[in-house]
């Protein structure tokens, strides 16, 4: 594994991370996901990740949240990983979802409902594997952070 970044736990990391979540977002719906659809940060590089936004609602204001998140399908679910980078602690994002499942997905210009759920220990267990098969920085962002990165999936509304 990769020695853990100086500084990762600043305060400053999460505010750089809010910022670069808000640029990809627009230009992600300016071009209908075609600026802003892979993640080539890191291991994402070589081999781009695909990036979804996932449309929560806030459990503290009610309000609509966006965030860009790499994901995995799985037939018609959608698997997200609660890394935050390795940050010690859960993106906002995950809390929203426990709070309210009810999502939506946007790919491209396409939007879908969804119900999050946190993947069960035997879930987790049977993607964390191809989750870091489609982006290896998962593996060190586990090993950066002492809480278990949360894995989440998400299930198509019929």
């Amino acid at each position: 594994m990769k020695a853990k970044p100086k500084g990762l736990d600043k305060p400053s990391t999460t505010s750089i991370i809010k910022a670069m979540s808000r640029v990809n977002t627009r230009l992600y719906r300016l071009t209908g996901g075609r600026v802003g659809k892979n993640w080539r940060i890191g291991a994402g590089f070589r081999k781009p990740v695909p990036i979804c936004l996932l449309i929560t609602t806030g459990r503290k204001s009610g309000r609509p949240r966006t965030v860009p998140l790499c994901y995995l399908a799985d037939g018609t679910d959608i698997v997200l990983v609660a890394s935050q980078g390795g940050l010690p602690s859960n993106p906002q994002w995950y809390f929203n979802v426990k709070a309210n499942p009810a999502v939506q997905i946007e790919i491209g210009k396409q939007r879908t409902d969804y119900t999050a759920r946190v993947a069960s220990a035997d879930e987790r267990s049977r993607f964390w594997p191809k989750l870091v098969e489609l982006y290896a920085d998962f593996d060190s962002y586990q090993s950066w952070t002492d809480r278990e990165i949360p894995v989440v999936i998400c299930e198509r509304v019929r």
